[in-house]
């Protein structure tokens, strides 16, 4: 269906991309300093199936219809500021203070939803979906649709390998760093500041001059 040149040179593209510090990079070195090897790995998979959420919604044409109502962009990142400032504050909470007991480390499950939903309230990851898996597309080889979906399939894929060795490199340093007096503290504090940075970014981000 699709030549191996323009597969190559898309996942040179995205190994590029993922060589670039960004907001993903940070939520997973983050948990994983925080929480352990597991608290990177869920960052991961969270990550990756919010990849998949926006290649589905990029293929169906969904995006096009959210990028095409113009207050969404606002939407979106005003959402996802006030859920990574909870986050930020959650973060902050001692073991002892949490209902539900989740400390360091944290419910695994709990990660991945908090990975999911940062990714697809963040306005630059729906319109990045929009605008670079078309590059790779040539409509004469094939369903269009089934060309996108094959793209960001194969993104989420490495985006996941790529993730779950960053995740478990920090996750062996916050291991360490669990040994050393007022450590806890230490990790809720870096993930509260990474959180709280992530929100400030989704705030002062740029409004595209079209679309969303």
């Amino acid at each position: 269906m699709m030549d191996t040149g323009t597969l190559s040179l898309f996942v040179l593209a995205v190994l590029a991309l993922f060589a670039s510090p960004g907001p993903n990079m940070a939520f997973v070195l983050s948990h994983g300093l925080a929480h352990g090897v597991r608290g990177g790995f869920a960052a991961a998979i969270g990550i990756s199936a919010a990849d998949l959420v926006h290649t589905l919604c990029a293929a169906t044409g969904v995006t096009a219809l959210v990028a095409a109502w113009p207050p969404s962009f606002d939407v979106l990142r005003y959402a996802g500021a006030l859920y990574l400032l909870w986050l930020a504050l959650q973060a902050l909470r001692p073991a002892g203070a949490r209902r539900d007991a989740e400390a360091v480390p944290a419910g695994f499950a709990r990660i991945v939803r908090m990975a999911l939903l940062n990714n697809l309230v963040n306005p630059k990851a729906l319109l990045f979906f929009m605008v670079f898996l078309p590059q790779f597309v040539n409509p004469g080889q094939g369903h269009v649709t089934l060309q996108l979906l094959v793209l960001g399939a194969l993104l989420s894929a490495m985006a996941l390998a790529f993730n779950t060795v960053l995740g478990a490199f920090s996750g062996r340093i916050g291991r360490r760093l669990q040994v050393r007096p007022g450590a806890a503290k230490f990790q809720r504090g870096l993930l509260a500041f990474v959180m709280a940075g992530l929100a400030l970014r989704l705030l002062f981000l740029d409004r595209p001059s079209k679309g969303i």
